[in-house]
């Protein structure tokens, strides 16, 4: 595993986005983990975010793109820090784009979109931070389709939780390739997670001892994908 996944997973973990315990799932689904992308709130947790997700862009799509877009809401911010540090890193300009829930109907930046204007011929990376469903790019990736003749290039999320997506049979990201046709991906799978974190120190504690273990590997084979 390359060593920014294996920083960003103690990331995750330091700044209390990703959590080890008893969680119930919008879904319902009783799980081991829970990941809350709203937990990055300073500064510097939000420029390294963004440096995480340029990285894992950058190897796994190339710099032959032009918009970022992130899904409302949390997919805003995301989008904005992911843009800036792509023009640090790589010294690459991109454009971020996200919509709106509620659609604007006054002044000069009226309509369904913030930031950039998709334009035809762009080429769009859309960006999320977990999919577990697959429902948002249900609703966004005809919007953005719509908006002008663009190519979506792919998808890029923090996590890929590695359980079957609505359809029952393949994950969520498979899902969403499978229907709309561009690549999917993840910084990093909870099996590079687990094979991280378990029995090792993170910060100084462990947060995968052998009762979570246990309950990741019942959690899959349930819901994991066959």
């Amino acid at each position: 595993m390359e060593q920014y996944k294996q920083e960003f997973i103690d990331f995750m973990v330091d700044c209390h986005v990703l959590k080890f315990g008893d969680f119930t799932l919008k879904s319902g689904r009783k799980s081991p983990f829970f990941m809350n992308a709203g937990a990055y709130v300073t500064g510097t947790q939000l420029m390294k975010l963004g440096e995480y997700y340029a990285k894992a862009i950058h190897e796994t799509y190339g710099d032959d793109f032009d918009v970022l877009f992130g899904p409302a809401y949390k997919g805003i911010p995301i989008s904005v820090v992911t843009a800036v540090a792509y023009a640090k890193l790589y010294g690459k300009e991109v454009r971020y784009c996200s919509d709106r829930k509620e659609e604007k109907d006054h002044g000069a930046d009226k309509g369904g979109f913030l930031g950039s204007k998709l334009q035809d011929g762009d080429r769009v990376i859309m960006i999320e931070d977990v999919t577990t469903s697959g429902k948002s790019m249900e609703e966004t990736v005809p919007k953005v389709r719509g908006a002008a003749d663009v190519t979506i290039i792919g998808l890029m999320v923090s996590l890929n939780r590695m359980e079957v997506g609505l359809g029952g049979k393949v994950s969520a990201l498979d899902e969403i390739k499978e229907r709309y046709g561009f690549k999917t991906s993840a910084i990093v799978s909870m099996a590079d997670v687990v094979e991280h974190l378990y029995n090792k120190p993170c910060n100084g504690e462990i947060v995968i001892n052998d009762d979570i273990k246990v309950a990741i590997d019942k959690y899959y084979e349930e819901y994991g994908v066959k």
